[in-house]
């Protein structure tokens, strides 16, 4: 019992909190500040915080199934290729987030990925090739191309996907797990 308490005190503080859920958890676990390699997953997890922004993480997390189904598996080309039916469609889908400004922003942004894609090979070449910048510097180069991404969104998002560090206390065992398969994670 000891390690355990061990173990959950040197934990991120939030995960440590009595309002934490099993479904923080998890995410904090497997999927936070982890490196992506698939442009598709890349730009699931920059939709799911762009949804988010407003709302609460843990009702994101508790739609990410339902939003997967609504963009196609967050397929980049069929989401880009979205018109007006498709968007009416999500506009009226009660499992996802109904926002006007964030469904075209999917859209739009999906649109901006494939650009990138035909530029730079992929949309993590892209995010390579810049890395490593500030959170203000990225914000600047995603407000080039991408809507809906102000700066505590980008900042969850390259958090999350492993290309500003913060994602972890020091402290967290995660931390070093990370660190370990991704060296370039505590750059700034």
């Amino acid at each position: 019992m000891g390690a355990v308490i061990e173990v959950l005190m040197s934990y991120c503080v939030y995960c440590k909190s009595e309002k934490a859920k099993q479904i923080h958890v998890d995410y904090h676990d497997k999927v936070y500040g982890y490196p992506v390699e698939s442009d598709h997953e890349l730009f699931e997890r920059l939709i799911l915080e762009i949804n988010q922004a407003g709302l609460s993480w843990e009702l994101i997390l508790n739609k990410q199934k339902y939003f997967q189904l609504a963009f196609d598996g967050f397929n980049i080309e069929k989401v880009a290729n979205y018109c007006e039916k498709e968007r009416q469609r999500l506009l009226n889908d009660k499992r996802i987030v109904r926002n006007k400004l964030k469904i075209d922003a999917a859209i739009h942004n999906a649109r901006q990925i494939l650009e990138i894609q035909v530029e730079f090979g992929s949309f993590k070449e892209w995010l390579d090739l810049n890395h490593p910048l500030t959170k203000n510097e990225w914000v600047k180069l995603f407000k080039k191309r991408f809507k809906f991404v102000g700066g505590e969104i980008l900042n969850e998002f390259l958090m999350g996907v492993g290309y500003l560090p913060g994602a972890h206390d020091k402290n967290c065992p995660i931390f070093d797990e990370i660190l370990t398969t991704n060296p370039k994670w505590n750059q700034v």
